[in-house]
């Protein structure tokens, strides 16, 4: 019985060893595996002498030999490769202990690129896949977390058929991971971040969720390498294990606030901003986002772009909140917000761009992200907007960005006075908004309004003017803008189109 041992990561990989030299396998190894396990004590057979041929160009060909790949492939239970193997002289290796040269770690050292090219296993996942093919005889472990288990149970001789399914689905799941990795790291590299006819994503599991969106559907948090910051790279600092939901709302809240360079603070429900706002510090901007829907922001997620103080702190601790996020928090605030215990706390660290994937019948939606504002600031009406009047409309426009469509966001004074998200009709999310507003006892003389997407019809305008507001930002676009205009201008209301339009759906 022989077992092949070539791994990068060599701590622990004795214990694997010495359980098979017990058993009576012949070990064989190659480079620094080989070494490693003699200085450890065990006795290795050089892979050289095994195939009769050195290992050539630094390494690069060691394993890549038709006695190693023969040893893996052949098929115990087949007579015509049993005749073969005793033709050819190959001997069956019957366990396959490979991991990878570390790819994903290299990526973030800022190496050269024929440096990182040689960061690219290709003797390893050949051998883990031919394994792995052949795991009704073959015993692949590719990840060290399993080196105990396995060990233990091949002592024990009760290495069962579901083990080895279970490690061969591992090892294609790594090498899958790992070809993935490469392909989408060497996109960014060579600058070709198109979509290919047929490519991988890669992602890693952080571990099963309670559950998902309800509680009868399972979920998990997987991680994507090639992002460096987001919310899975957050760090749950006190509270209650995170659900599904909460990484939704936290991620969209963690987005929206990044927007801000001021103090600002963000209130999330049901993945849509309850109740945003800007401030001379984080506590004076809580209170302005509570306000603006105290309803909504009960049980909601709060979100800072600034150290959380004590001020604020204590703030927070009076309403009932399912997150806090911050960059980060105050020793003081800290100990606080940790009196409620099932609150959780997060610091996150920032958020990167990537693709957004949605989920259809029979496969995904993939696009780029929304990274743009808007592509122009263009007032097309009679009347010019005040200094005020154009700083909230740009609060409010980015708001809407990050509200359901259709959406619209009332704004004034730096905060949000009404929100309606997710209408089928635009002119419903208006008044939905406005009723808000009315209803917490806003004036909205001289708010201004945002549109995610172009008015398309003067009603919105009328109804604005009933109330008083006075500016209007959107897109821009509806074969309708001059009836629009004509409307904003027999009212006195400032307009302003952005030629960009930000649908969420």
């Amino acid at each position: 019985m022989k077992a092949l041992i070539s791994v990068y990561y060599k701590e622990g990989v004795e214990e694997l060893a010495f359980a098979l030299k017990e058993l009576g396998y012949q070990l064989v190894s190659s480079g620094g595996t080989a070494e490693y396990l003699k200085n450890k004590g065990l006795e290795v057979v050089e892979v050289e002498d095994i195939t009769k041929f050195p290992q050539m160009f630094d390494g690069r060909v060691k394993t890549l030999h038709p006695v190693i790949h023969g040893g893996i492939l052949m098929r115990d239970w087949v007579e015509k490769d049993l005749e073969e193997a005793k033709r050819f002289g190959i001997e069956p290796i019957d366990v396959v202990v490979v991991n990878l040269y570390p790819f994903e770690e290299k990526l973030s050292e800022g190496l050269e690129e024929k440096e990182l090219m040689e960061f690219i296993d290709i003797g390893g996942p050949a051998l883990i896949r031919a394994s792995a093919k052949n795991f009704y005889r073959v015993l692949v472990v590719c990840d060290p977390e399993d080196y105990g288990w396995v060990a233990q149970k091949l002592r024990e001789g009760s290495i069962s058929l579901k083990d080895r399914k279970y490690l061969a689905l591992k090892a294609f799941s790594m090498t899958a991971y790992y070809d993935s990795l490469i392909s989408r790291a060497l996109s960014d590299l060579f600058e070709m971040n198109g979509v290919f006819p047929k490519f991988a994503i890669p992602v890693k599991s952080l571990g099963e969720l309670r559950y998902g969106e309800n509680p009868h559907q399972r979920a998990w948090l997987l991680e994507n390498p090639l992002e460096s910051l987001g919310i899975t790279k957050a760090e749950v600092l006190h509270g209650k294990e995170m659900s599904f939901n909460n990484y939704l709302d936290a991620d969209s809240s963690l987005r929206l606030v990044s927007q801000f360079q001021e103090p600002a603070c963000v209130i999330v429900k049901h993945n849509n901003p309850c109740g945003v706002a800007i401030g001379r510090s984080p506590s004076e901007a809580f209170l302005k986002a509570k306000e603006s829907d105290p309803e909504s922001a009960f049980g909601g997620i709060v979100a800072f772009n600034q150290s959380v103080d004590l001020e604020t702190a204590e703030l927070l601790k009076e309403l009932f909140l399912e997150v806090v996020l911050a960059p980060d928090y105050e020793e003081r605030a800290l100990e606080v917000l940790k009196t409620k215990k099932n609150l959780r706390i997060i610091q996150f660290f920032g958020f990167s761009h990537y693709w957004d994937i949605k989920k259809v019948s029979g496969g995904y939606l993939l696009q780029e992200e929304d990274t743009l504002d808007y592509q122009k600031l263009e007032v097309v009406s009679q009347r010019k907007p005040t200094i005020e009047e154009m700083e909230d409309m740009l609060f409010a426009f980015k708001v809407c960005k990050y509200a359901k469509s259709n959406a619209v966001v009332i704004a004034k004074g730096g905060r949000t006075l009404g929100i309606g998200t997710g209408n089928t009709s635009r002119v419903d999310s208006l008044r939905c908004a406005i009723q808000k507003a009315q209803r917490f006892g806003f004036d909205l003389n001289g708010a201004v309004m945002a549109s995610e997407a172009f008015l398309p019809f003067s009603d919105s305008v009328e109804l604005c003017a009933e109330v008083g507001i006075s500016a209007i930002i959107q897109p821009g676009g509806s074969i309708r803008d001059k009836e629009v205009i004509s409307a904003c201008d027999r009212h006195g209301i400032a307009l302003v189109f952005t030629g960009t339009r930000h649908f969420r759906h």
